[in-house]
Formats: C-alpha cells, sequence, structure tokens
C-alpha cells in the first residue's frame, strides 16, 4: 500500500505547538498510522466519521480530562491527501465549523 500525506492546516499547526507532550506524542503516533494505512484508524478510542461531513473523521488522543481529539478531512484520495483540521479539547471542538 502507498503511503498518504498527512498535512496540518495553519490553525491545527498552531494548536499542535500547544499541547502538553504525551497528547503531542499520541496524535505523532496517530499521524505515523494515517501516513502508513490511510484515513480509516478504527482502532483509535472513539474513532468515528464526522456526520453530516464528507471524509472526515475524528478520534480521542486520550483518556480522563480533559479529553483531546483530533479532526482530519480526506482532500483527495487519489493522490492520498490527509489535512488535519483540529487537534485540542473535545470541549473547544466545534464539529459543525470543522470543514
Amino acid at each position: 500500500m502507498d503511503t498518504w500525506t498527512v498535512k496540518f492546516t495553519s490553525k491545527a499547526r498552531k494548536q499542535k505547538d500547544k499541547l502538553p507532550a504525551d497528547i503531542a506524542a499520541a496524535l505523532y503516533t496517530l499521524r505515523r498510522e494515517l501516513e502508513a494505512g490511510g484515513p480509516e484508524r478504527g482502532h483509535w478510542p472513539h474513532y468515528g466519521r464526522i456526520v453530516g461531513k464528507k471524509d472526515v473523521h475524528h478520534c480521542h488522543l486520550n483518556k480522563g480530562k480533559p479529553r483531546y481529539v483530533a479532526v482530519w478531512k480526506v482532500i483527495d484520495r487519489t493522490i492520498q491527501l490527509i489535512e488535519v483540521r483540529y487537534v485540542g479539547t473535545h470541549e473547544n471542538a466545534d464539529y459543525r465549523r470543522i470543514d
């Protein structure tokens, strides 16, 4: 299987830089898995597609509180491009605005 390219929006890049070290490590692991296996990451906690959004996925990066989530979108399946759109606390995630 070919590898996927994973990019971060400028907003998600800023969010990533503010994460606690353990959450940043989990995000790094998720990124490597996305690159190696594509956007469907069913074994991550609370993984799923965002209802009403085309090819937008999310999962939890930790247990406990505060809970951190990552949201990513498949930009192009032909060239295998994924863009991380949000990384941060679950309570601050506005899934309606993530597209």
